[in-house]
């Protein structure tokens, strides 16, 4: 099936924000049931909402640590933290960005979020690993 304009736009945001490797990764072993979450996130997440031009990339990365602290998604955030990285958001920012969410969503919800950012940041070497 030849894919929309959409998702080729979407696919190009996505590869550039959480990597190739990951999303070419998750393409590649999607069977047909899987194909279709990677078409609507790639598609409405990716070649919708962060493509418009209301906000820049590094603002949605920043949006995206906050709600998924709020949500309790560290697997997901772990990815975002990753992505913010790569536009340029930085590591004093991510923890402003945890902190404010913490205050709002619960200790519980922001220790969450600041354990997975923290190992994100480590393996990125972002900052030193202290062991």
């Amino acid at each position: 099936m030849a894919e929309s304009e959409q998702f080729e736009k979407g696919l190009e945001v996505r590869r550039a924000v959480l990597g190739a490797d990951y999303v070419d990764a998750g393409l590649a072993k999607a069977d047909d049931f899987m194909m279709a979450f990677q078409r609507i996130t790639t598609e409405w997440c990716w070649g919708y909402a962060w493509t418009r031009d209301g906000l820049d990339r590094r603002t949605r990365s920043m949006l995206n640590l906050a709600m998924l602290t709020a949500l309790s998604k560290p697997a997901e955030l772990k990815l975002h933290v990753k992505g913010a990285l790569a536009n340029g958001v930085s590591v004093d920012e991510i923890k402003e960005i945890l902190l404010h969410a913490t205050v709002y969503c619960g200790i519980p919800a922001g220790l969450e979020a600041f354990k997975a950012a923290h190992e994100v940041l480590k393996a990125e070497g972002a900052i030193p690993d202290k062991g």
